[in-house]
């Protein structure tokens, strides 16, 4: 699991660590590190050109003795000072020891540089580059491959909002724990492949946000015992669909067959496109509260402006999970009156409405908001996007690293909340069922797309939820 730690709680153990070695230990070790991952970019150290941008903080320490390391193992290294008279005063004399030198002439030695080292804002900034900053950018030649230390500079570290110019690095590297802002866009679209360099720090066990990989998911993932039956594994009822829009049905009910639970009940107006695509589901004319037994509901997909079901659902002692159309009828009061899981799926536009609050908003600051979501609730909340984020009233925010462009496809969010509550039916939290869910929707995705990537449609991403589910159990 990837664990996310706020900016306060990383400079608390850094100066707890500090406290326990020699002066400068701890900035070598980092500077050692970074080093390191830029000499296995740049495959051959000896004869490559660097350039360091260096700010006048610590940040600009680690570049300087990262790049010192590389000029002894024979890199022809250049250090562009934004702030000369505040620059690490022990990095540039170890620079200039190991024949590093300061640039003279950055527009010159930035269009020969083979990697470009941002080192300009630390974890502690705030805003985006100033606009010297910003121009040394635009001079940095396209082939020359880019490295941020620790963050990429002009992103928050705690939030992953972008307010102004930041860097758009190749490869970030980071030390000692990775920061919110590396794993949630818009920021995490800016830091490229990340590298954590472990420098001994003790961090607390609850983190700001994480990010599951295979292992845990496999951990979550609902098996069935010897002795299960179709009901006993769960059974998934899905209000979804309308004459409008009878697909959202069909694939809603796609992705709940797929995820866990031992049986799909189907409530609405589309079931004979639904039993003619899976004959292995239960269907009712409705209500939702006369349709049989089931373990949670899905609602909302493609039901348009038909609210009446919903406050069945809603007082129904079972996990809920509300999308789409759905979203429309809420307040807060009914969901907060619920003693049962309740689960929103919203992408940005409809967290807007929920929030009230324009859709540029949501985007740049979707933890913020998926928390405020939760908050004003009182329930879990999948916020779709480029990032997918899972937040509720305790637990870290959860962050999906498997998402994909591709998923950005009519009726994707559909399948998604099939699989999703088809895995409350089995048993999992909203927090895991959510979580397993976006995990699960976008391998699928990759699967769907292919190595090379090509366009998908809602319906091949809910094909290859099964093998998406083998492959987290085979690794």
């Amino acid at each position: 699991m990837r664990t996310a730690y706020s900016v306060s709680t990383v400079r608390a153990a850094e100066q707890q660590l500090m406290a326990e070695l020699p002066e400068g230990a701890l900035m070598q070790r980092a500077a050692a590190g970074l080093a390191v991952a830029c000499g296995e970019l740049l495959g051959r150290v000896y004869g490559s050109r660097v350039v360091l941008l260096v700010g006048s903080g610590d940040n600009g320490g680690d570049a300087l003795y990262a790049g010192a390391r590389l000029a002894k193992r024979g890199a022809g290294v250049v250090a562009v000072l934004l702030s000369p008279e505040r620059a690490h005063p022990g990095g540039l004399s170890a620079l200039r020891a190991a024949g590093g030198r300061v640039s003279a002439d950055f527009r010159r030695d930035l269009g020969w540089a083979d990697l470009v080292v941002d080192g300009v804002v630390g974890i502690g900034g705030r805003g985006g580059l100033r606009p010297e900053a910003a121009q040394l950018l635009g001079y940095v030649r396209e082939s020359a491959m880019l490295v941020a230390v620790d963050l990429p500079s002009g992103v928050d570290a705690d939030t992953g909002e972008v307010a102004g110019d930041a860097v758009r690095a190749d490869a970030t590297v980071t030390f000692g724990a990775y920061k919110p802002g590396l794993l949630i866009d818009p920021a995490r679209g800016r830091a490229g492949a990340l590298r954590l360099v472990d420098i001994g720090l003790e961090l607390p066990e609850r983190a700001e946000a994480e990010a599951l990989q295979h292992a845990e998911v496999a951990e979550l993932l609902p098996r069935p015992a010897a002795e299960s039956d179709k009901y006993r594994r769960g059974v998934v009822g899905v209000v979804a669909g309308s004459a409008r829009y009878p697909g959202a049905a069909v694939l809603a009910v796609a992705g709940a067959l797929r995820g866990g639970a031992g049986a799909v009940r189907y409530v609405g107006p589309a079931a004979d496109a639904v039993l003619a695509r899976f004959p292995e589901t239960l269907v009712h004319a409705g209500p939702p509260d006369k349709a049989g037994r089931v373990q949670s509901w899905v609602i909302g997909p493609g039901i348009g402006d038909e609210s009446g079901a919903l406050e069945e659902v809603l007082a129904a002692d079972v996990p809920v999970l509300v999308d789409a159309d759905g979203l429309r009828f809420l307040t807060p009061e009914r969901v907060r009156a619920r003693t049962a899981d309740t689960l929103l799926t919203p992408h940005a536009g409809e967290a807007a409405a929920l929030l009230g609050r324009s859709r540029e908003d949501i985007e740049a600051a979707r933890l913020r908001s998926v928390r405020e979501l939760a908050g004003q609730y009182g329930a879990t909340v999948l916020l779709k996007g480029s990032t997918t984020l899972i937040a509720d009233a305790e637990g870290p925010v959860r962050v999906n690293s498997t998402g994909t462009g591709w998923l950005a496809t009519a009726g994707s969010g559909d399948v998604l909340s099939g699989v999703t509550g088809s895995l409350l039916a089995a048993g999992l939290p909203a927090r895991d069922a959510a979580s397993v869910g976006a995990y699960l929707h976008g391998l699928a995705a990759r699967r769907a797309a292919g190595r090379e990537g090509a366009p998908v449609t809602a319906s091949e991403v809910a094909g290859h939820l099964g093998a998406a589910w083998r492959d987290v159990q085979r690794d």
